[in-house]
């Protein structure tokens, strides 16, 4: 019975090392595969409570410096779809955000992260808001792993030039979607 233990035990260790790698990961308490109105928008027409969801992520690859974080409509009627917040220099030593951290009131967010404006003109997260009748969007909330401590960039700096540091500082990715209609 002994010699089957240790014949389990080391079968399912070697069958984990070389099977079962272990990835980037990034999941949310709060949401499932549907945003609410607890995360939508207060304004634009929508009336929710613009609440940010709790997100934490597992096995950042090595040579991670900080992290950054974007949430991304792709059906928005835009031309080229909606952020909704951008968040970056989250230190590498953090692996998860508090509900409501995208209020940059409350101060949630670790020291030092930067959360830079969004679509809607503001600063920290803008929640679904689709048009009425516009069907289900989705929302692609995505952490980076990036090499470098810090961006070099402010609260102020425009979406396009934070789009091109994250693409030129990412060691990896994850996302999550969430769908969401009124």
């Amino acid at each position: 019975m002994k010699k089957a233990n240790l014949i389990l035990v080391m079968s399912l260790l070697f069958s984990t090392t070389f099977f079962g790698q272990k990835t980037f990961t990034l999941t949310s308490k709060d949401l499932g595969g549907e945003a609410t109105s607890v995360q939508e928008f207060k304004g634009f027409g929508c009336s929710g409570e613009n609440q940010s969801p709790q997100l934490a992520w597992i096995n950042a690859p090595e040579g991670t410096k900080s992290f950054a974080i974007t949430m991304y409509d792709p059906d928005a009627p835009t031309g080229s779809g909606f952020w909704h917040w951008v968040v970056f220099d989250i230190p590498a030593n953090q692996n998860e955000l508090p509900t409501n951290a995208g209020n940059i009131k409350l101060n949630l967010a670790p020291k030092g992260t930067i959360q830079s404006i969004t679509d809607y003109g503001i600063k920290g997260f803008g929640g679904p808001c689709p048009p009425k009748g516009h069907g289900f969007h989705q929302y692609i909330i995505t952490v980076y792993a990036l090499k470098t401590e810090k961006l070099g960039l402010d609260e102020n700096t425009n979406l396009a030039i934070v789009g091109f540091n994250l693409w030129n500082q990412t060691l990896a990715k994850a996302s999550i979607i969430a769908y969401y209609k009124r």
